[in-house]
């Protein structure tokens, strides 16, 4: 009975989740109007007075042909800005136009604009992402005009990002983490800024599970093995923090203690007596010349990934086999 209820709860918040993403989306496709009565004029029209818009080569949005934008009513400077005619026969009257800015369109007035046409591929689930949902939108990120940089971004882009996500940045400068302050990996290497596929989990570029993105460069965990360790297999970030962490190999904290969070002690490691155990002269077991500190605590308790180095997944067991093992005797 519990478990149909369960399942029943959590279909019922798909539902919920599914039919909010549907309505914001509705709200976003929906491209804002100006004046009815106004008229497309063309490009020259506008460059008569925005010369300097002209000369912008890295602007893709000058040199799209109408044939790249299928259905669109205008293509060029009145594809964003909206049909000009009231613009100029009101003199450059800026409330007769689109604006984009502080003192234009909203935030999703600016991103209906702009998924007129990107609205497919990575930009498909803008609507229902985090950014979205969070008052960002394109024109946070992208400078059109007076742009050269790749994907217009106003800024590189791991700058870009860290002017909101300061924490992550952060991380990226502790002792392990990922090359992205040197250069060799961006944000985009895992995010996708306009929606993940994921229900918006982190904005991952995966349709699935956060494994199958790691794997995507570290293969050489994927297995299959015999022996599979659970986490592993459930998810990466149970063990590695992806942004940077202070401990070795991005993991979250560092052996034995990130371990004994699931795994009880050693059974060795267990043991006070083995904490100091007493040495005998040769020959005599009744005597004792000394004692030593450097017991199975100390043996044991330092990194478990000394025994077990294959921690992702091996073809061999994680006991040894019986009989090839020396006994330490007190």
């Amino acid at each position: 009975m519990v478990r149909k209820f369960i399942v029943a709860a959590a279909c019922v918040g798909l539902l919920v989740g599914c039919t909010q993403a549907v309505e914001k989306r509705a709200n976003i496709v929906k491209p804002p109007e100006i004046d009815p009565c106004a008229k497309y004029v063309g490009n020259d029209t506008c460059m008569g007075c925005h010369e300097e818009i002209s000369k912008e080569r890295h602007n893709v949005h000058l040199r799209i042909a109408s044939f790249e934008a299928p259905g669109a009513k205008a293509i060029g400077c009145e594809g964003c800005h909206g049909p000009g005619s009231l613009h100029v026969d009101g003199g450059g009257d800026k409330t007769k136009i689109l604006r984009f800015g502080e003192e234009g369109l909203h935030e999703e007035e600016v991103a209906a604009v702009c998924t007129t046409c990107h609205s497919s591929k990575e930009h498909l689930n803008w609507a229902g992402s985090a950014h979205a949902e969070n008052e960002v939108t394109c024109t946070t990120c992208h400078t059109v005009h007076k742009n050269d940089r790749k994907a217009l971004l106003a800024k590189g882009q791991n700058e870009l990002c860290g002017t909101c996500h300061q924490d992550v940045m952060a991380q990226t400068y502790f002792a392990s983490h990922h090359p992205i302050k040197e250069g060799k990996m961006g944000c985009t290497d895992c995010h996708n800024p306009h929606g993940g596929n994921n229900f918006g989990k982190a904005m991952l570029k995966t349709d699935e599970r956060v494994n199958d993105l790691c794997l995507k460069c570290h293969t050489r965990y994927q297995g299959p093995f015999v022996f599979e360790h659970d986490p592993v297999v459930e998810d990466c970030m149970i063990c590695h923090d992806p942004h940077g962490t202070v401990a070795n190999n991005l993991l979250r904290q560092q052996e034995p203690f990130l371990c004994l969070q699931c795994h009880e002690a050693h059974f060795h490691a267990a043991r006070a007596s083995n904490s100091k155990f007493a040495v005998t002269a040769p020959g005599d077991p009744s005597s004792t010349i000394g004692a030593t500190e450097y017991g199975f605590q100390k043996s044991f308790m330092t990194k478990c990934t000394q025994c077990h180095p294959y921690v992702h997944g091996s073809d061999l067991p994680s006991q040894s086999v019986s009989g090839q093992g020396q006994a330490l005797t007190r």
